[in-house]
């Protein structure tokens, strides 16, 4: 669970209850949430998510192909958010 909060920039205890998703943001959370280990990291840390298996797991999550367009929009900005905050914890120590 800490390793996983870690990813996303909290710590345990940041989170005190329950964390909502709106349902519009259901589809892409998911996808999100199950390419987690699909990280590609160099030297620094992560550098971005791994696009290559990107189309399999959409499907697998089963996003309609009319909305994997929107969806992979959703990704990206999920994305530069947690790579921003990883930026910031790095130069934070």
């Amino acid at each position: 669970m800490a390793e996983e909060l870690k990813v996303f920039g909290f710590r345990v205890g940041d989170l005190t209850g329950d964390c909502e998703v709106w349902p519009d943001n259901w589809p892409a959370f998911t996808v999100f949430e199950a390419m987690g280990t699909q990280w590609r990291v160099g030297a620094c840390g992560a550098t971005g998510l791994d696009y290559g298996v990107l189309p399999s797991v959409i499907r697998m999550c089963g996003v309609p192909a009319s909305s994997r367009q929107s969806i992979f929009s959703d990704i990206r900005q999920m994305e530069a958010e947690v790579l921003a905050v990883m930026a910031e914890q790095r130069d934070n120590k």
